[in-house]
């Protein structure tokens, strides 16, 4: 069963979930390296992962006695669907816009040399 939109924004409000996420975008780590750079407990780490694996984010499987986490890349996909649907206009080309507006500003326009 694929979790709902509630609980993946829910899951993604939090900056040291965010901060977890970005950290298993270069690798899976085992739990204690996920803990590493943050000043809480183990408990509260672990808190914190399991509400991402609850929300489809991360996976989570034990090799011997660690219990590593992988980042799950398709969990979003809804998420940022949803959020597409709110956009209003196509990605502006700002390189292009910025030639546009070069050749608008440059005065090529013979009626705007009479303004001057």
């Amino acid at each position: 069963m694929q979790p709902d939109l509630d609980t993946v924004f829910a899951a993604l409000a939090d900056p040291t979930r965010r901060r977890i996420l970005a950290m298993l975008l270069e690798d899976d780590m085992a739990v204690t390296d996920v803990a590493e750079p943050f000043e809480m407990s183990l408990a509260a780490i672990s808190k914190h992962l399991s509400i991402l694996a609850t929300a489809g984010l991360i996976s989570q499987e034990k090799r011997g006695r660690v219990k590593w986490c992988k980042l799950e890349p398709d969990a979003l996909r809804e998420a940022s669907v949803w959020m597409q649907g709110f956009g209003q206009f196509e990605p502006i080309n700002l390189d292009a816009f910025e030639r546009f507006l070069q050749v608008e500003l440059k005065g090529d326009d013979p009626a705007r040399d009479d303004l001057s």
